[in-house]
């Protein structure tokens, strides 16, 4: 049995609650994926055209800077990536640990928080990111509130 990870973007919080129950469940090591510089309320103001969130989000070749990384990355066979989902995808902090590592020949099991908007072709995009040597799974929505038994049931389903 590989090592699993759960690598998670978060910027209110409800991301890294439902990463922490996942990493519980499943015995893995969890990392937060921070920004360099931290966004701002104004930075995530979706309202806005100037708010940095909205100018990243229309740039698809955005990589902002990130604080921090993987030291041991070699040693997971499957890696959870979790993150709310911004314009219909995973936010460009996101897209940067992405394209950091290797990640031929692990799975990566995406998740997204979200109230409302489904995962949509996010799998497609990370699939594009990493490369055809790793395996994407096409990845769930889950909401801020989720039990450790449906956790349980989703991540049993998995195969791992």
């Amino acid at each position: 049995m590989s090592k699993k990870l759960v690598a998670y973007f978060s910027v209110s919080g409800v991301t890294a609650k439902v990463a922490q129950e996942i990493a519980a469940v499943e015995g893995a090591d969890c990392f937060e994926i921070r920004p360099e510089t931290p966004y701002t309320a104004a930075d995530l103001d979706w309202r806005n055209p100037a708010s940095r969130s909205t100018v990243e989000m229309k740039d698809l070749n955005c990589r902002p800077a990130l604080a921090g990384s993987v030291q041991n990355m070699g040693d997971y066979g499957v890696v959870f990536v979790g993150f709310p989902i911004w314009w219909g995808r995973e936010p460009s902090a996101v897209d940067t640990f992405l394209t950091a590592y290797d990640f031929g020949g692990k799975r990566i099991v995406p998740f997204c928080t979200s109230g409302g908007s489904d995962i949509g072709e996010t799998a497609q995009r990370i699939q594009a990111l990493v490369g055809e040597h790793a395996c994407v799974d096409a990845g769930k929505r889950l909401g801020g509130e989720v039990s450790e038994a449906d956790l349980k049931i989703w991540t049993e389903g998995l195969q791992l």
